[in-house]
């Protein structure tokens, strides 16, 4: 089976209409949250926005050595630019420790603009889903959804914000939540999928002048859990800089009109938007390209009321 393509352009790294130099995708007077900043996509993400000339950005994680590192790795690299970057350690996994980040941030009269849930939980792996115990399934819900819910709601909820400040709000998704048949990554797929659901129904009910929200399959990359279970020659692996890059893209109102959906990194986004059938069926279908049963349109309760 192919892979989704929506657009006969596929790419595999970054390229110019989503580069953060250009002008249009500024994020400059912005302060830019990334969970799970301190290596892997989380890191890239940091160093797109810092690109795109974003006024702080803050990188969130639970291990407080590779947050450090990552910290002076991005001021040497940005050394001279007007982008002060902020490394804390946070879990979460854990709702003390979310509620203690956004009061030391609140403390600091610290409103974030841009929110990119980059963290996530990504195992056990079994082959046998009911061979896994509860306890473990609940912990990657826990993660995936529960955490990743309370920093979006808190982060649309911030007492700092200003009457009528648009926020953007990134999901750093899978493919896997469209995949069939879905391997061996049980409780990361399901509960991916079980978040990008739910932000696709909050988008309806948040104004895109609200909150602009998308989510997007990053693609095949060679990161720690990866590399943890995979070998590099293996596959024909994606580049880093097209996901980082294309967060950028996505935190800018030239991807206001995908708005609560779920699109894959790989799309040119040019073409995307000269696609005529595609916004027919944007405006057309409230469920296209959000989670629901393959195969069959959205259901309307007014539908089932008739």
């Amino acid at each position: 089976m192919s892979l989704p393509k929506l657009t006969p352009t596929y790419h595999k790294d970054t390229y110019p209409s989503i580069s953060p130099t250009k002008p249009s995708l500024t994020q400059a007077g912005k302060t830019i949250l990334i969970t799970g900043g301190g290596g892997g996509l989380g890191f890239e993400i940091a160093r797109s926005f810092a690109k795109a000339g974003a006024s702080r950005i803050i990188i969130i994680g639970r291990r407080a050595g590779l947050l450090d590192e990552a910290l002076v790795r991005l001021n040497q690299e940005f050394r001279g630019n007007t982008t002060e970057f902020i490394a804390r350690q946070a879990d979460i996994a854990s709702n003390a420790s979310i509620s203690s980040l956004w009061e030391f941030l609140h403390s600091q009269n610290i409103l974030v603009h841009v929110l990119v849930l980059n963290a996530a939980h990504f195992y056990p792996n079994s082959p046998d889903t009911l061979s896994l115990k509860q306890e473990e399934i609940m912990e990657a819900f826990n993660v995936n959804v529960g955490g990743n819910f309370l920093m979006s709601a808190t982060f649309v909820k911030q007492t700092l914000r200003p009457t009528g400040l648009k926020l953007y709000l990134l999901n750093v998704s899978t493919g896997g939540v469209h995949m069939y048949p879905s391997g061996s990554q049980n409780t990361y797929y399901t509960s991916k999928s079980a978040f990008t659901a739910m932000l696709g129904r909050i988008a309806d009910e948040r104004s895109v002048d609200d909150v602009q929200i998308l989510s997007f399959h990053p693609g095949l990359l060679y990161s720690e859990p990866a590399a943890a279970m995979l070998d590099r020659e293996a596959f024909n692996w994606d580049e880093f800089a097209l996901p980082a890059d294309f967060s950028v893209w996505a935190a800018s109102p030239e991807a206001s009109w995908l708005h609560g959906r779920f699109v894959w990194a790989h799309w040119d986004v040019d073409e995307l938007k000269a696609d005529r059938e595609l916004s027919k069926l944007l405006e057309e279908e409230s469920g296209y390209l959000k989670v629901g049963i393959r195969g069959l349109n959205t259901v309307t309760m007014q539908a089932l009321l008739n």
